[in-house]
């Protein structure tokens, strides 16, 4: 199926032959259901934590903190804005001349002077029109407006990284992307002993220089503010993690001869945070950002999250000594058993008939991997992809990150446990990457590959399939530990469409 000028396109990539044939073997196969045993609830699989265990876990954190913790929040920021304005550009491309009364467009005009970029637009319009906002929407030409937000000759929001978008205004009169939003986060929760805040931002080629004229600009004023030193870097998914195009008959798309590819999804990330070199890795959506007088829950629950990773990392490298040395006790499997049980949920019939000897090893290899807490936010009664407790290959079960679409919709117990989920993933998460002896983990090396995702897509009117790689907390996490925390809803604050920003916790 594949020619010698295929094994030629494949090499400049760093594809090996072997995984395009997997992937259009899957394309054949499809992906299978998880098997699920129950949503992730709070008591099963999900820790409520009282009072006193925040203020221990935040004591815990900035102890770590303290005595020199290696630290790297890493924000994936290269989607597009363009599902932001999704509404202006169908209205733009319309015959209406204003827009429908209650409509996403008539809510944003009538809230115009409140979104953060006002003033540009402004500045936008006149070098446009010689008129600012106002002037055209009392004159009955607000798609001029619209059009200047979204458009090439305007804002170019429509065409821009929503990181780079301008959110938030402040009383000074100055203004913050969500890029110097997570700078300043970064500064106030994971600063290092040294004043050292390490962020991690990947990019789209085609915006990186944007990015860096931004923190260029951003970060000098920042760090004299916050009085901390900012070691920033970039990186791009790799070509080696986009993934092969196919016909509707799963043989590889072609475009003049030569084999289509497409980015892998946000699950191509992993090999890009398998090369952070820090033992603590902070993941966060680009858009959950709000302004400082709305940041304190924020704050509070990052060291609250921060301090239950490293109090269970403390546990599993005690652990993973005692078994490594062969000091431990029956009563000490034991304890490392009910603390997989009630800590890490992760349950399995067969350590019940496993011998001492068998049973610490099998404890070791489940303890020594990859491990992650996850901020878990109360479902208002949306069904659908969140925290469950599923079956791992092995037979075990143990706490994953489920989208819908990895549940089987016909199975009518399936649609039971989904309907009466509790909680809702809002990619809020920090990750201790590197094993005890202070090597980092080979993460890629802990995804379950039957956990992707084919969808239909069209390239110059030409329908194809399309392969996402298991998502970066859903699959390509699978065989990590992990730990459910219930987190407020005030630290779920994305901004899905610009009328988001009309939001009073967006407002500065």
């Amino acid at each position: 199926m594949l020619n010698t000028d295929d094994l030629k396109q494949l090499k400049e990539r760093g594809i090996e032959p072997a995984q395009v044939e997997q992937q259009l073997q899957r394309f054949a196969d499809g992906f299978p259901y998880l098997r699920i045993a129950s949503s992730a609830t709070v008591g099963n699989g999900i820790m409520r934590l009282t009072p006193e265990d925040e203020e221990k876990a935040i004591s815990r954190w900035n102890e770590y903190l303290a005595d020199g913790g290696d630290v790297t929040k890493f924000v994936p920021a290269s989607g597009a804005a363009s599902r932001m304005f999704k509404a202006l550009f169908s209205y733009v491309d319309s015959n209406e001349t204003l827009p429908e009364p209650g409509s996403p467009v008539d809510k944003l005009i009538k809230g115009i002077h409140d979104v953060a970029f006002y003033g540009e637009l402004n500045d936008t319009l006149r070098r446009q029109y010689g008129k600012d906002a106002d002037a055209l929407i009392a004159e009955g030409n607000p798609k001029a407006v619209i059009a200047a937000i979204v458009g090439a000759d305007g804002l170019n929001y429509g065409n821009l990284p929503k990181g780079l978008l301008t959110f938030h205004a402040y009383a000074d009169g100055t203004t913050r992307t969500p890029v110097e939003e997570q700078l300043v986060e970064g500064a106030q929760s994971a600063a290092g002993k040294d004043g050292h805040v390490k962020l991690h931002f990947t990019v789209s080629g085609n915006h990186r220089e944007l990015f860096n004229k931004k923190l260029a600009e951003a970060i000098p004023g920042i760090a004299k503010k916050m009085g901390v030193k900012f070691d920033v870097s970039l990186s791009e998914q790799k070509a080696s993690t986009d993934t092969v195009a196919a016909n509707e008959d799963n043989t590889p798309f072609r475009e003049d001869g030569k084999l289509v590819f497409r980015p892998g999804g946000h699950g191509a990330l992993i090999s890009n945070l398998g090369d952070i070199d820090s033992e603590v890795v902070f993941i966060k959506n680009i858009d959950n950002v709000v302004p400082d007088r709305h940041r304190d829950a924020t704050l509070r629950y990052k060291k609250v999250l921060g301090g239950v990773l490293i109090e269970a990392h403390d546990k599993i490298a005690r652990y993973l000594d005692m078994l490594n040395t062969g000091k431990y006790t029956i009563e000490d499997l034991r304890e490392m058993i009910a603390f997989m049980h009630d800590t890490l949920s992760i349950r399995d019939e067969k350590m019940k008939s496993l011998e001492d000897a068998e049973l610490a090893l099998y404890i070791k290899n489940k303890l020594d991997r990859p491990l992650r807490v996850c901020g878990m936010v109360r479902n208002e009664g949306e069904p659908g992809g969140g925290p469950y407790i599923a079956y791992n290959p092995d037979g075990s079960t143990s706490p994953q990150i489920l989208e819908s679409t990895q549940i089987d919709p016909d199975n009518k117990a399936y649609a039971d446990i989904v309907a009466t989920a509790t909680h809702f993933n809002p990619v809020d998460l920090v990750c201790y990457v590197k094993n005890p002896q202070g090597g980092r983990y080979d993460l890629p090396g802990y995804v379950d590959p039957a956990t992707g995702f084919i969808s239909s897509k069209s390239l110059h009117g030409k329908t194809l399939r399309a392969l996402e790689l298991p998502g970066l907390w859903n699959g390509a996490m699978s065989d990590w530990n992990t730990i459910f925390v219930e987190v407020p809803v005030e630290t779920f604050n994305p901004v899905k469409t610009v009328n988001d920003l009309l939001r009073p916790v967006h407002q500065g």
